[in-house]
């Protein structure tokens, strides 16, 4: 659930200022409306939220305009939605609708920039996620034909979905998630594929495709660099820092579960209102610490605790997940090796399955669209 975390993560991978198109309640929202104003965004005054705004969206499709004339990158989502399914819902027209536009006003094209956003674990703060860039979307031929032409914009809203569709994974429920992360997994280990995201984003999304229509290493010597990374963790300077860190930082990671849960926000905004309610807490908590050190010792003290706590938090929790994967890790790698029997069968099944999984996708790939 990330609402206004999604930009985020897209202008992060433009490199670039994006202006995106948000929904007009947003901009008079008292808590983050600041927020959505700050970031240059263009109101949208949908029918479901009043039909009598809509008349405004001239104006918000003039600004569009001007601003794809001049340069500038626009950001949509267009889906026109916030949601938690677990595939893409149907698209609006909008987007379609704003290139068409765009090039009737000023005789411009542009690049139309399909952008996928997977998240390992959505709900959890810190998750791994992947911003994969899709390939241009053509559509000089459906520019001349301009917003009135139904089935011009039909086409160019299928041709953004179907570019969307081939960087984001699309499952058909999301029971499938662990199934589908399996089998991407086996393929990866027996077949030795490209490990970047954008390539396994792409597998994943194959391998959902598939579905609708583990090689483990516990050789001994596989542990030992295995050992030397994470060698740190266990040291004492780091076990110091774990703790020290929990502890000076409890309260304020406490107050921000307990003010956010309070809020009883949607789903899809309750990691924008945890974020903002957390920088709140947690820079009023350094400063009050670095405060309270300057009143304690001297006004240099504190200066330093204003630098030193930050880093202390932040190093702290980094072991301190270190510690959770590699408790997770050498449990397997224990397991495995005193199960010799067990290894050796799944590794067997993993080549089989394996070969079925190539043997479905050359199968699929003989049989799917270009």
């Amino acid at each position: 659930p990330n609402s206004l975390l999604d930009p985020v993560l897209v202008s992060a991978a433009a490199r670039r200022p994006v202006r995106f198109l948000a929904k007009a309640p947003l901009f008079s929202d008292p808590k983050v409306g600041w927020l959505v104003r700050g970031a240059g965004a263009i109101p949208v005054y949908r029918r479901v939220d009043d039909p009598t705004l809509t008349g405004q969206n001239v104006d918000m499709f003039r600004a569009v305009y001007e601003e794809l004339s001049e340069g500038a990158a626009i950001g949509i989502f267009p889906e026109g939605e916030s949601h938690s399914e677990p595939s893409l819902v149907a698209l609006k027209t909008g987007a379609a609708r704003i290139a068409l536009g765009t090039f009737a006003l000023h005789r411009q094209t542009f690049p139309i920039i399909p952008v996928g956003l997977v998240l390992r674990q959505k709900d959890r703060f810190r998750s791994r996620a992947a911003v994969v860039l899709g390939q241009p979307i053509g559509w000089d031929d459906l520019a001349p034909r301009g917003t009135q032409d139904r089935e011009t914009v039909r086409t160019l809203t299928d041709r953004i979905e179907t570019g969307l569709r081939q960087v984001t994974v699309n499952l058909e429920r999301w029971e499938d998630e662990p199934l589908v992360e399996c089998a991407e997994s086996i393929w990866r280990a027996e077949w030795d594929t490209d490990h970047d995201p954008a390539s396994r984003v792409f597998r994943l999304e194959v391998t959902t495709r598939i579905l609708a229509k583990l090689r483990v290493d516990v050789r001994f010597q596989a542990s030992i660099p295995w050992v030397a990374r994470r060698l740190f963790l266990v040291a004492l300077p780091a076990i110091l820092l774990a703790v020290v860190g929990f502890i000076l930082f409890w309260l304020p990671y406490t107050l921000t579960d307990l003010v956010s849960a309070a809020s009883r926000r949607a789903l899809d905004q309750r990691s924008t209102y945890k974020l903002l309610i957390g920088i709140s807490l947690y820079g009023f908590w350094v400063l009050f610490l670095a405060a309270a050190t300057a009143w304690m010792w001297n006004p240099l003290a504190g200066v330093g605790a204003l630098a030193v706590i930050p880093f202390v938090g932040l190093a702290g929790l980094r072991i301190r997940e270190g510690w959770r994967g590699a408790w997770s890790d050498a449990r397997r790698f224990l397991l495995l090796r005193s199960r010799r029997r067990l290894l050796e069968s799944l590794r067997v099944k993993q080549k089989e399955l394996a070969v079925r999984l190539k043997a479905l996708y050359d199968a699929w790939e003989q049989t799917a669209p270009n």
